[in-house]
């Protein structure tokens, strides 16, 4: 009778001590996002950290998101440092439509086998993620699953918390008949419209100079600073859905939101994406944010002063559109 091997862990397809040696690796860039509310961070079963002391009625805001098949392409072309950005960006620009400060960002990285470089790289990214939008990243998750996901890819979701004084939430409640439409640039398509994006790549190969890995920009210091001086009535961040899914969002029954898609230049990916794709115009505006990646509602009196602040801040910002009256539910009208 012959006896058998004795299984590890490691035999079954998850090694510990590459799990070990992530979590070293990581802990420099992770160290350099940390505020001073943080109590207690990577490395332990949970993380802790305080509530800023200035602020005097706290609401919590809390996000999660992921990155979706633009995780795609990144394994196609084995770039794994900017993705990590996209998944902060994603978390983070959606709680600051409330008005809210990113607190900290916690992360989970899924894979088949852990390769350590390709994860450390992709971390490094959720770190310089976090370092641009003000938050630590304070924990996160890693788990391999054999056999459950297609070899040498993996899955990411994030999860922000962030704090906005109770009576300074922005809510859109305050949009009125009259007030202007801010335009914030995006950097490209950020993280959405990758499943048409790569349909349109089986056709075609981007021009030169377009890169589709290029990532989601994070809008946090800059409006965050707006807001201290200049009263801002909505933000919208234009994700999937584009401008007539997400600016609808933020808008107060009996109004809609004309907009005026010549008031700013379509940058070059999107109009590559719609002549490659033959992608009808109104579909344009459905998938991707066409060059549009925050929307900021503001009094007509404000929006100089606004668009000033913001463009001193380094955003390129544009006057799109107006609200108006309606005699139904909000909406968008692209002109």
């Amino acid at each position: 009778m012959t006896s058998k091997k004795p299984i590890t862990y490691r035999d079954a397809g998850v090694d510990i001590d590459a799990g070990d040696a992530l979590v070293e690796a990581i802990k420099p860039f992770a160290k350099r996002t940390l505020r001073p509310e943080v109590l207690a961070g990577i490395g332990g079963f949970g993380a802790l950290a305080e509530i800023p002391k200035r602020y005097r009625e706290p609401v919590l805001v809390s996000g999660t998101d992921g990155v979706g098949t633009k995780l795609k392409l990144a394994f196609e072309l084995q770039r794994h440092d900017t993705v990590g950005i996209d998944l902060v960006a994603m978390s983070v620009n959606d709680i600051l439509v409330c008005g809210a400060e990113p607190l900290f960002f916690l992360d989970y990285y899924v894979c088949e086998k852990l390769d350590v470089r390709v994860a450390t790289e992709v971390v490094k990214g959720i770190a310089r993620g976090c370092e641009l939008a003000g938050c630590a990243l304070i924990g996160g998750e890693t788990a391999e699953h054999p056999n459950a996901f297609p070899k040498d890819e993996y899955d990411l979701a994030g999860f922000a918390l962030g704090v906005v004084e109770k009576d300074r939430i922005v809510d859109g409640r305050s949009i009125r008949p009259g007030d202007v439409i801010l335009g914030l640039a995006a950097s490209g398509p950020h993280s959405n419209g990758y499943s048409l994006i790569r349909k349109i790549l089986e056709r075609a190969r981007p021009p030169r100079g377009v890169d589709l890995l290029e990532p989601t920009r994070i809008y946090v210091k800059p409006v965050l600073k707006l807001l201290e001086s200049v009263p801002v009535r909505g933000l919208a961040h234009i994700t999937g859905g584009g401008l007539i899914g997400n600016v609808p969002r933020i808008l107060p029954e009996k109004t809609r939101a004309v907009i005026d898609k010549a008031s700013w230049p379509r940058p070059t990916v999107f109009e590559w994406l719609q002549r490659e794709g033959k992608v009808a115009e109104a579909e344009m505006h459905r998938v991707f944010n066409c060059g549009i990646g925050m929307v900021l509602v503001a009094a007509a009196a404000d929006v100089k002063r606004a668009a000033a602040a913001l463009r001193a801040s380094g955003e390129t910002v544009y006057e799109i559109g107006v609200i108006e009256k309606s005699s139904g539910a909000p909406q968008v009208i692209v002109v």
